[in-house]
């Protein structure tokens, strides 16, 4: 006979697969922002996703889980990689050229101003500085909200609201440049 105490509870578990399970593209969309490397965002987001269930017993129930687990995303991206861990602003440059995913359109034309558009708003992110980048892309890709944003890069919601607001118009500016002259 088996002691009660001794038989594994799968409950604990249960709550973080239901709240981290949705936020798996979000996050390694995310991932791959940062590593630039499709095998490192993989890498990077279940480290990131183990340690999160490692520490589940620390997050307090009803504050945004989103929020947190990319929190730690971000810190174990900056941790394992010690040179931007010091600066918190150098990111690899490393990356394969942009491949946009082909849209079914109606016609081949229609699909080649999508995937042109596409590389372009891709070129355009890439001419941000990282801050600014990162910012953007957890408030207009991820809909974080500003202050969640300013938790998870330990900035004040300020400097979050500052760099959005110079990341759209640098991103409007960069796009403006790149059609300016198509009609």
């Amino acid at each position: 006979m088996v002691k009660p105490s001794t038989i594994a509870d799968p409950a604990p578990s249960a709550p973080f697969e239901q709240l981290a399970l949705p936020l798996l593209p979000s996050l390694l969309r995310h991932a791959l922002w940062l590593t630039r490397n499709e095998a490192e965002a993989e890498d990077l987001a279940q480290e990131a996703l183990s340690k999160a269930l490692r520490a589940f017993n620390s997050f307090a129930p009803g504050t945004n889980f989103k929020a947190w687990i990319f929190r730690i995303l971000r810190n174990t991206f900056l941790t394992t990689r010690t040179a931007i861990a010091a600066s918190r602003t150098t990111f690899r440059d490393d990356s394969d050229e942009f491949e946009a995913p082909i849209d079914s359109g109606p016609t081949p034309e229609e699909t080649l101003i999508q995937l042109d558009n596409a590389a372009a708003v891709q070129h355009a992110l890439e001419q941000l500085p990282p801050s600014l980048r990162d910012c953007l892309l957890l408030c207009d890709v991820e809909e974080l909200k500003y202050k969640e944003i300013a938790g998870i890069l330990d900035v004040p919601i300020g400097t979050v609201m500052s760099r959005i607001s110079r990341a759209r118009a640098a991103l409007r500016a960069q796009l403006q440049l790149n059609f300016g002259g198509r009609q």
